[in-house]
């Protein structure tokens, strides 16, 4: 198979383009264990020997200057070059390019120089970084020709590949556990897909999904697609760097479910620096669970490579995937980078949404309440330094899992329309 060729038209229009005949094109992949190539197509592991397969770039393509790149427009597909397609893509072309805010009170708390929140929360079209990755997907799903288009989620997932497809006219099947949160749940029904709900947790509606793409020759997302949908991810350094005045931070906390957060960072942190697009050492990365489903956070703590699947009691359920497919190399990642692995109860997700919330004027997910709340600790144990320039990624909206902080709405008080009864709860709350 061809490779695609990078041509350059006017200043500030490099582009991807495709051999002749094709408008979009899949980069071949490769196994990232045993260097075995399948050329180009929806599947995620090596027939050879079941690792991992990536997209294969070429070396010799030509890259963006910071220049270039700023004139672009403000998606992800500023980054086009690094993305796993040669053309133009065809769906999603305007998602990306999040917030990134900084906070001086909760760099303050924390002790540390600088500190910037990466608001994927404010992600087009739902509210999460899930948009990212599924943009690469349904674009390497139209490339295949795969008109189904699914995924096995935890809840974000589940609203970004509903909206995407919604938008590309593509029907889609969509595969939760059985007891997400209503938030979730309605935020992909509204779009109309074929919502299956399935008895069991996500390791279980991931198991059948891989059962659905082979039967159905379906793209599910997250399965057979991975390989092109992990992709997007990257993105999320690169907006990093750029919005820092192309500046590497000095450490970075995420999430963690399947862990291929923490991988893609990495390696879009790593190929901005290899672009000479920044310069200087890589950020520490760590990454955080909820105690009640945190295998990667244990795999790390322990420094072993024998990750322990675990059954998820938490109400963190977008991070609650107890077997996660990339946990071994984010373990490693974190561990490489002088950073480390971080759990936090339940409890203490819950206070830091409110923490989050009235501080910033940010409402996060309980995946941001996690990784708030594993930054504190993280602080406590002296982990993060003085001179810090520290990014905290906020990957979910809070509207999304309200029941975590539902008993707010207890502390309001309910009063008659009397003008007298105002003035006895001004005067209670100044005595």
């Amino acid at each position: 198979m061809a490779l695609p060729v990078l041509t350059r038209g006017p200043v500030g229009s490099t582009s991807l383009a495709a051999p002749s005949g094709h408008a979009l094109l899949p980069l071949p992949l490769a196994c990232v264990a045993c260097g075995n190539s399948v050329g180009a197509a929806p599947q995620a592991i090596c027939p050879n020997c079941l690792g991992p397969l990536e997209p294969v770039y070429d070396a010799n393509r030509r890259l963006p200057s910071r220049d270039e790149i700023a004139i672009r427009p403000r998606s992800l597909w500023r980054y086009r070059e690094w993305l796993p397609f040669a053309g133009a893509p065809v769906h999603a072309i305007d998602v990306g390019w999040t917030p990134l805010l900084e906070s001086p009170p909760l760099a303050a708390r924390l002790g540390v120089a600088r500190l910037w929140l990466k608001l994927d929360a404010h992600s087009f079209p739902s509210l999460s970084f899930k948009d990212r990755v599924v943009a690469t997907a349904i674009n390497a799903a139209e490339a295949f020709g795969l008109d189904v288009i699914g995924c096995a989620s935890t809840g974000n997932l589940a609203n970004a590949v509903a909206a995407a497809a919604a938008r590309a006219g593509k029907p889609a099947w969509i595969f939760v556990p059985y007891d997400l949160e209503l938030g979730k749940l309605v935020a992909t029904t509204v779009f109309s897909p074929r919502l299956v709900r399935v008895k069991g947790n996500y390791d279980d509606v991931n198991r059948l999904c891989a059962q659905v793409a082979d039967r159905f020759g379906w793209g599910i997302v997250n399965v057979n697609l991975r390989a092109y949908y992990g992709e997007g991810s990257k993105t999320m350094a690169f907006e990093i760097v750029e919005q820092l005045g192309w500046r590497l931070p000095t450490a970075i906390v995420t999430p963690m479910a399947g862990g291929s957060l923490v991988t893609k960072l990495r390696k879009g942190f790593t190929e901005a620096r290899a672009a000479g697009l920044v310069e200087g050492a890589l950020p520490r990365q760590y990454g955080a669970q909820a105690n009640g489903c945190a295998p990667i956070v244990r795999l790390a703590a322990r420094g072993d490579d024998v990750l322990v699947p675990e059954v998820p009691h938490t109400i963190a359920r977008s991070l609650a995937i107890g077997n996660p497919a990339d946990g071994l190399f984010a373990s490693r990642i974190l561990r490489a980078s002088g950073g480390a692995g971080q759990g936090v109860s339940d409890a203490e997700l819950v206070a830091a949404i409110r923490l989050l919330a009235e501080s910033t004027g940010v409402f996060a997910e309980t995946a941001g309440g996690v990784t708030l709340a594993a930054t504190i600790k993280l602080a406590e144990a002296g982990q993060l330094r003085p001179d810090d320039e520290l990014v905290i990624c906020i990957t979910g909206n809070g509207l999304k899992s309200v029941e975590a902080v539902a008993s707010t709405v207890l502390d309001a008080p309910l009063i008659n329309p009397r003008i007298t009864e105002v003035v006895a709860l001004v005067a209670s709350t100044t005595a």
